[in-house]
């Protein structure tokens, strides 16, 4: 199974938004040749908790400003230190980097693929 076009757009939408609120280490992965459940991971770091709920209020608001979908589920927004949201085909995880570093997604997730964005700004990414 491979990602639709729908997803990866609003994964698109979604890094591009993070990348505007200063989020840092902005990485994609397509996870669905390994998931069932969903078939892509953004994962992004804030550097504090109000930066972290920023990114993910700024990620929600384009999402549904652009496609009209709104997260199934949302965790994690009273400790802000990862906020997960769910989308059903792709998932959003906006991290500290302590959080980022400890959990390691994407060494979970290394045999994965990669998946290639357009940022508007690259150069703010790292």
């Amino acid at each position: 199974m491979s990602m639709n076009e729908d997803s990866m757009q609003c994964i698109t939408v979604a890094a591009n938004a993070a990348n505007d609120m200063k989020a840092t280490n902005i990485v994609a992965i397509d996870v669905s040749d390994s998931l069932a459940l969903t078939e892509a991971f953004l994962i992004a770091s804030g550097s504090n908790p109000r930066q972290i709920i920023a990114i993910s209020e700024e990620i929600e608001k384009r999402i549904f400003l652009q496609f009209h979908r709104k997260p199934f589920s949302r965790e994690g927004i009273s400790e802000a230190q990862w906020i997960l949201l769910d989308f059903g085909d792709f998932v959003i995880h906006v991290m500290d980097t302590e959080a980022r570093d400890f959990y390691g997604l994407e060494k979970l997730w290394e045999d994965c693929p990669r998946l290639e964005i357009k940022l508007e700004n690259p150069e703010e990414t790292e």
